[in-house]
């Protein structure tokens, strides 16, 4: 049986930058109502750059909502009107690795969190790597580290590595022996 929500009413409760909050009205299948609230954002990219040598690069840099640093695969924000996944992976990768790639593959999509938002994240691996220019954002701080793939995916398995975007992607990587 395919399980299914309508909505019935759509209120915007806050217009932001980075996001949108809205509150659904919802008919269940039973038809029963129900109140969804959504955050809306408009979806994002991350990159696991792999070197020649089996080497990845990661990001460490300090995420305000949990008060703390955070390693992670380099990402961003898909917000340029008709930038698709891959052009906002190759613009990210760049900007903050200082890196391009002569090659990317793509590793599909996640929802991070289906409960309450509709956030979607591409995930890509970049292959053939060439050193160019970091490019930081205003307001963006983050170092570069260089890990061996097999450490990385280490800090995965041991909760070291607590962001789930990258988490799925290394470990997508290393099933699929992209580290080799």
């Amino acid at each position: 049986m395919a399980h299914f929500e309508k909505t019935l009413e759509q209120q915007e409760l806050y217009h932001g930058k980075i996001l949108n909050l809205r509150r659904d009205k919802v008919e269940l299948e039973n038809g029963r109502t129900s109140y969804r609230e959504v955050v809306e954002h408009s979806g994002g990219v991350c990159v696991l750059p792999i070197t020649e040598d089996g080497k990845v690069l990661l990001v460490s840099q300090y995420r305000y909502p949990y008060r703390e640093e955070v390693l992670e695969a380099p990402a961003g924000k898909m917000d340029r009107e008709g930038e698709s996944p891959l052009a906002c992976g190759m613009r990210e990768l760049e900007e903050e690795t200082g890196h391009i790639a002569g090659e990317y593959l793509d590793l599909g999509k996640l929802y991070p969190s289906p409960g309450y938002t509709d956030e979607v994240i591409y995930l890509f691996a970049a292959r053939n790597l060439t050193k160019t220019v970091q490019k930081l954002d205003e307001g963006e701080f983050l170092d570069v580290r260089v890990l061996e793939f097999e450490e990385a995916v280490r800090l995965v398995l041991e909760g070291n590595i607590v962001d789930a975007k990258t988490q799925a992607l290394l470990l997508k990587a290393k099933l699929m022996e992209l580290g080799k």
